[in-house]
């Protein structure tokens, strides 16, 4: 009698990675750890069994050791990192803001462990590099949000003063502030409020720089020419003015008439 059970499917041909497919491989494994365990939890052995290869194999392609293994990984996650703060130049400046507020955070969720001990420091696998890779971060997004303003953070005809410089890179670090509380507090309120409030954050910074500030005026000058009613600077003008008004007897214009 003829058989009629399936023949086993032909095994697999072995495809050998090229150095650098195999070079990405362990740093895809070697991030999945460090994005929910603090970096000097992570051992060698644990990222070559979630990559499939032996220990001996990861450190031929790190012969540092966990140390060069955390800095590439990290070096990768600062690429990604940068790239939530790059957006079009295209609609409301404020509603590009929000969106890069959504990748960003989005980051932010799917790093949780790893991203807290990145920000809070105190590693022991720390070192200068690591802290320029951080950095280097942080002066990337301010150079990104700058730009979102109708400015550079260099020299040039539309090169960013020193008051709206300091309050952009104010604002990145209150945003870093801000995710590691909201990693702390079980991730609320919703990421969405999140960005809400920290768009707000960034128009009412604006708006409380260019009361002393000319450059920083023509800047909010600029970006409210270009928003819509139903924007975050609409409405937040919207919730904001009606509280503003109550202070009118604040003014010294009000005080003479008294």
């Amino acid at each position: 009698m003829t058989s009629t059970a399936a023949a086993p499917p032909p095994p697999r041909a072995y495809r050998r990675l090229s150095v650098e497919e195999r070079r990405a491989q362990l740093l895809v494994a070697a991030l999945g750890l460090f994005a929910h365990r603090a970096p000097d939890e992570v051992s060698l052995d644990e990222v070559a069994v979630a990559a499939g290869v032996s220990r001996p194999l990861v450190y031929r392609y790190f012969p540092g050791g966990r140390q060069q293994l955390y800095e590439a990984a990290l070096g990768s996650a600062a690429d990604e990192l940068t790239l939530c703060f790059s957006e079009p130049p295209m609609g409301p400046p404020t509603e590009r803001v929000a969106r890069v507020l959504d990748r960003y955070l989005r980051f932010v969720d799917e790093h949780d462990t790893g991203f807290s001990a990145l920000l809070r420091g105190g590693s022991v696998v720390e070192t200068s590099r690591t802290t320029t890779i951080v950095d280097g971060v942080r002066r990337a997004a301010a150079e990104e949000i700058l730009s979102h303003l109708g400015r550079i953070g260099g020299t040039g005809e539309r090169s960013a003063g020193p008051r709206l410089r300091m309050m952009v890179r104010s604002w990145i670090a209150a945003v870093e502030a801000a995710s590691l509380i909201w990693l702390d507090e079980g991730k609320r309120p919703p990421a969405a409020e999140l960005r809400g409030w920290l768009v707000d954050h960034l128009i009412a910074l604006l708006a409380a720089t260019a009361a002393t500030d000319e450059e920083t005026a023509s800047v909010v000058r600029d970006l409210l020419a270009l928003e819509t009613p139903g924007g975050p600077a609409g409405r937040l003008a919207e919730l904001v003015i009606p509280v503003v008004a109550e202070a009118a007897h604040l003014l010294p214009h009000a005080t003479a008439a008294d």
